[in-house]
C-alpha cells in the first residue's frame, strides 16, 4: 500500500504553480493541511492543526513539508508521535533561528529542535536558497538522523523555481518511501 500524503506548506501557503500544489493535484492520495493563518503565523495555532489532523489519520503517512512547516514538523516530533507517520520529506527548511536569513514573522518557530526523527527522513535543500545556507541545511539533516539531497541551484524549492511536478523530488520521494518497504 502506498502511504497517504499529508502537504505541509510553508509561509503564505503554496500558490498554483509551486510543486506541492502539482503533487496534490496528481496523487489522489494527497491532503493538504490548511492553517487560519498563512501570513502571520503561530507556531502553537500551526502544531494544534497539524495535531488534529495527524490524530484522525488511519493510514500510514508520509509528511510533506516545505519551508517553515518542516520548523513546525520537527517541533510536533519534539513533543508528540504517531505510528501512522512513517516518513517525513522535509525540502527547504527556513532557518528560523537566523535573523539574516528568516523574515521576523518566522521567528515564533524558533529555536529549530536537533533531535533525531523516530521515522525516516529526507533533507532536500538547494545551494542557492536565500532562506537557509546549504551548510545549515545539511548540519540539520545530520542532527535529524535525515538522509540529505543538495539539488544544486534551485533558489528556494517554490514557485519561482519552476518545477511544475518537480520529478526530481519526486524520485527522492519514492526513495523515502522505499526506506519503509525494502
Amino acid at each position: 500500500m502506498e502511504p497517504k500524503l499529508l502537504i505541509l506548506t510553508g509561509l503564505g501557503d503554496s500558490g498554483e504553480k509551486h510543486w506541492q500544489s502539482y503533487w496534490l493535484r496528481k496523487f489522489e492520495n494527497s491532503i493538504k493541511l490548511i492553517q487560519d493563518n498563512w501570513e502571520e503565523p503561530q507556531l502553537k495555532n500551526w502544531l494544534t492543526n497539524l495535531n488534529e489532523t495527524i490524530q484522525k489519520l488511519d493510514t500510514p503517512t508520509v509528511l510533506v513539508a516545505h519551508s517553515l512547516s518542516v520548523s513546525m514538523v520537527m517541533h510536533w516530533a519534539s513533543a508528540n508521535s504517531n505510528q501512522n507517520i512513517v516518513g517525513a520529506l522535509l525540502v527547504a527548511p527556513a532557518d528560523v533561528d537566523s535573523p539574516k536569513h528568516t523574515p521576523e514573522v518566522t521567528w515564533n518557530f524558533a529555536p529549530i529542535p536537533k533531535l533525531k526523527l523516530n521515522f525516516p527522513s529526507i533533507v532536500i535543500s538547494s545551494e542557492n536558497d536565500p532562506y537557509i545556507s546549504i551548510e545549515r541545511a545539511e548540519y540539520l539533516a545530520k542532527k535529524w538522523g535525515s538522509d540529505f539531497f543538495n539539488v544544486g541551484q534551485k533558489g528556494h524549492i517554490n514557485s519561482e523555481s519552476n518545477l511544475e511536478y518537480w520529478e526530481e523530488g519526486l524520485l527522492i520521494l519514492q526513495q523515502l518511501i522505499n526506506k519503509r518497504n525494502p
